[in-house]
């Protein structure tokens, strides 16, 4: 057993040394983290490691801001099973059943030379891909018409018309790609200094550490979302901002503990004026559009730190932030299909179709780093009085992922057990649910939310 542990905890400190340095951290913080729990997630990659770093690599930038307000630094301690199972769902429903994750036409289809994955979620994008198969919203018939298609023809179509589609492709012919070539040369992490910036007030509770901290969510499916719920479950008061009509299903009472949420339509005049009084009394904004949506709408970087001095702005996209393919829409499953992962599941399986990870591990590794982007932020502006812009996007998270291919399984982490849950019922607006332990443990702080997960715009458009 102590065998086996040295290796886990190897391959997570190995990475959270890595994830760390690439958020500007200092090592020797990183040194301090302690690695409890066993198992592994059945991968090709090592997403167990991945998971329990990018927890850890928050943990860490929660207790650097810790130390800076208190002068104390905190033990950091993560859970690599409960950190697994946390990429997975965390809430259980009691009596109830989530809705439907996937769309049913949503999922992967035998091309005429390959494969190719449609993501059909949000009916506009289901509308987009039936537009060019000129088919009804039956899986049979779409099938059937995506069988007469070459996979990369058709996804080119399909982004066309405003749609979500990835042809799957080999990790060498991705790192090949012209895509490939431009997001793989990214650092994994950008980060620019802002605008000078008011300190924080002196008040501190090293167990709630994020309190008194605004945050502008605007974020979708997955990895925003997952970033503000961490945020929220250390203190922050977030406010998060769907357009009228938005709904995401089953990961609404996934990701919403914690939160309060409004809806607003930011291509009105009125919802504009109200986001911006909202974001000139915010401390973080995190946003998870396409490079080039929030300039479309006036709210470009400038614009965006010029209504709120010292703002740390933080977001991600699919694809990158260069190359052709920046703009496009894209999802965690879709750059799973187009950066080589499906594919190469499917060789290492010796499967006739494609394999995925066992989780939505590029959407939740991305959130983690986004909360840790964040509080690094607030470290920053209190240490040099700066806001501060940081990017990455799902894209350049896989391929950091993909570096560290998964070695000997000594024991497979399977579904949740009575005992990785909170023995506290929460009274969700759904229906109650159990809802995992944190996989992180700070000083005498956990992840813990005052607010019960609740449905989207139930709260006023205000702080």
């Amino acid at each position: 057993m102590a065998q086996m542990q040295t290796s886990e905890e190897t391959g997570v400190r190995r990475m959270t040394s890595k994830l760390w340095s690439a958020l500007g951290g200092k090592l020797e913080l990183a040194e301090s983290v302690k690695i409890a729990g066993h198992g592994s997630l059945p991968s090709i990659f090592a997403v167990s490691d991945f998971a329990a770093a990018t927890i850890a690599t928050a943990g860490l930038a929660l207790a650097e801001w810790t130390e800076v307000r208190s002068r104390d630094v905190p033990s950091i301690t993560v859970d690599r099973r409960l950190a697994s199972l946390w990429f997975g769902f965390s809430i259980a429903p009691q009596g109830w059943e989530l809705p439907p994750v996937w769309d049913p036409i949503a999922g992967d289809y035998a091309s005429a030379d390959g494969w190719i994955r449609l993501h059909t979620n949000a009916p506009h994008h289901r509308d987009a891909a039936l537009r060019v198969l000129g088919t009804g919203a039956e899986r049979a018939a779409v099938a059937e018409v995506v069988a007469t298609w070459r996979a990369d023809e058709l996804e080119a179509a399909i982004v066309a018309q405003g749609g979500c589609a990835a042809a799957m492709r080999s990790g060498e012919d991705w790192a090949d790609h012209p895509q490939g070539r431009s997001v793989l040369a990214e650092p994994l992490m950008r980060i620019e200094t802002g605008a000078t910036a008011a300190r924080f007030a002196d008040g501190f509770d090293a167990s709630r550490p994020l309190a008194g901290v605004k945050v502008l969510d605007l974020t979708r499916v997955l990895a925003g979302p997952v970033a503000t719920r961490f945020l929220a479950g250390f203190g922050a008061d977030v406010l998060r901002i769907d357009p009228p009509g938005w709904d995401e299903g089953a990961i609404i009472p996934e990701v919403m503990p914690g939160k309060r949420c409004t809806r607003l339509d930011l291509k009105t005049a009125a919802g504009l004026d109200c986001f911006k009084s909202l974001l000139a009394e915010a401390d973080v904004l995190v946003h998870g559009y396409r490079s080039d949506a929030l300039e479309a709408l006036g709210l470009g970087a400038d614009v965006r730190a010029s209504i709120r001095s010292g703002l740390i702005d933080v977001s991600h996209d699919a694809y990158g932030w260069t190359g052709s393919w920046a703009n496009r829409r894209g999802f965690d499953s879709l750059v799973q299909m187009s950066s080589g992962i499906a594919h190469a599941g499917m060789a290492a399986a010796g499967a006739g179709r494609p394999v995925p990870l066992p989780v939505q591990a590029l959407d939740h590794g991305t959130g983690y780093l986004l909360a840790a982007a964040a509080v690094r932020g607030l470290t920053w502006r209190q240490i040099q009085g700066t806001g501060s812009r940081s990017r990455t996007s799902l894209a350049r998270v896989g391929g950091f992922l993909t570096s560290y291919p998964q070695g000997a399984i000594n024991s497979l982490i399977g579904k949740p057990e009575t005992s990785d849950y909170l023995g506290d019922i929460e009274l969700t607006d759904w229906g109650p649910a159990l809802r995992l332990r944190s996989p992180l443990t700070l000083g005498g702080a956990v992840m813990r939310w005052e607010k019960p997960a609740g449905e989207l715009g139930t709260s006023p458009a205000e702080w």
